[in-house]
């Protein structure tokens, strides 16, 4: 693409930012739903989510999280990059929420708010540390969010009515 192209699609690096987050966020998002049709139960959709963020960690060339950087490059809350990673987290964190949701834990919100932080300092931590250290730390730590529900926590007609709930031919 030539300097002029580029300046013509994108008048300012704000906007262009903006477009690299926009176009991750979509790429995440047909990640986590590429998972979700691969027919895993729900808490294996929860593991499958966690491999694929460690997949990216692990990755040659990682610079931690796209999203992290423009926020701390970008810390007003009202400029348009900081607009961008607001609402990507806050769809993540809405996604993760329903994928808890799923496995039957009746309070998933936590859970899913535990996963992202874990999720964030594995991003940060990927490109300054030893990544295979920080992949498995990771998976050990949703692994354990996982294995924090028990029969009293998990609601199991819960779980039957999401699972009831789903269109036609929908996965876990």
């Amino acid at each position: 693409m030539t300097p002029a192209t580029l300046y013509r699609r994108f008048p300012s690096k704000d906007d262009l930012v903006v477009a690299y987050l926009t176009a991750a966020d979509e790429l995440i998002r047909a990640q986590i739903e590429t998972v979700r049709q691969a027919g895993h139960s729900p808490a294996d959709t929860v593991r499958a989510v966690a491999g694929t963020i460690a997949d990216g960690i692990r990755s040659d060339g990682f610079r931690g999280c796209a999203f992290l950087n423009a926020a701390a490059e970008y810390p007003a809350p009202d400029h348009p990059v900081h607009r961008a990673v607001l609402t990507h987290r806050q769809s993540f964190l809405d996604t993760i929420t329903e994928l808890m949701a799923d496995t039957g834990e009746t309070e998933p919100e936590p859970h899913a708010r535990h996963f992202v932080m874990l999720r964030d300092g594995a991003m940060a931590a990927g490109c300054l540390a030893d990544p295979a250290a920080v992949c498995e730390t990771f998976l050990l730590g949703v692994e354990g969010i996982l294995q924090y529900r028990d029969a009293s926590v998990v609601d199991q007609a819960a779980v039957t009515t999401r699972q009831r709930r789903r269109p036609a031919g929908a996965s876990a």
